[in-house]
């Protein structure tokens, strides 16, 4: 359903979603989307429904406000592409950290992951229409997981559920059950998480976009079969394909 954001008493964005965790996607886009710097930026989150749709009523701190004021972007979500209603190009790849290698990861994991992700999907085995994206730990273990109907939005889900629980999110990786698009990667980088791995293919601009913020990116990730993209250095491949770009 059409969920509004509005920070301060401002419209910011109406997105297509699943009404699930919206206080974990309220905080997990904001941060996405460099709205807060961190999470107690966000004071309170008010869920107001009405026949339309859900209105999530932010109210943030000065300084956040000040740059949502700054660079404006009113958008009308959709489901698929992440940049509908981006005013200009220098909006689209914005500064990202460079990530730091952190702990060892290897295809044992990424697979031990993937093979979860069944079972814990719960909406998805109720309705077939959903992804969902999950934090795992360096030994594959999916230890928070969020499900939506737009692939975006479980991210961002995701990375509000981490970041409300303080979870080094550093430690681990970041598992999703769709392709890999520019945006996919920039959620992840800004989250701080080194690897990305997604079910299907990535998309050229996010092997670029990976390979700025030196993120291990991983497409095909499925039972023991995956291809490393970029930044090979912090995972075992042992077999893994590798390709230097996409298509």
């Amino acid at each position: 359903m059409p969920i509004a954001l509005e920070y301060n008493g401002i419209s910011h964005a109406v997105m297509l979603a699943t009404p699930l965790d919206l206080e974990d996607f309220a905080l997990g886009f904001s941060l996405s989307e460099g709205i807060l710097q961190a999470p107690h930026e966000l004071y309170a989150v008010d869920e107001v429904p009405s026949e339309l749709g859900i209105t999530l009523r932010l109210h943030v701190a000065s300084g956040a406000f000040a740059r949502l004021k700054e660079r404006r972007r009113s958008m009308a979500g959709r489901t698929g592409c992440g940049l509908c209603g981006t005013e200009s190009l220098s909006h689209v790849a914005r500064d990202l950290p460079v990530l730091v290698d952190g702990a060892p990861l290897s295809r044992e994991a990424i697979s031990r992951a993937m093979s979860q992700f069944c079972a814990l999907q719960t909406l998805q085995q109720a309705t077939g229409a959903v992804h969902a994206a999950a934090w795992c730990s360096a030994e594959g273990e999916v230890m928070w997981l969020r499900e939506d109907v737009g692939r975006h939005n479980a991210l961002d889900k995701l990375v509000g559920a981490l970041a409300a629980q303080d979870v080094d999110a550093s430690a681990g990786f970041i598992a999703v059950t769709s392709r890999a698009s520019f945006e996919m990667v920039q959620k992840t980088a800004a989250a701080g998480v080194p690897l990305l791995a997604a079910v299907s293919a990535p998309t050229s601009f996010a092997v670029a976009t990976a390979q700025r913020a030196r993120m291990t990116l991983v497409g095909f990730a499925r039972q023991q079969d995956l291809v490393v993209y970029c930044d090979t250095g912090r995972l075992s491949l042992e077999g893994a394909q590798e390709k230097p770009d996409a298509c």
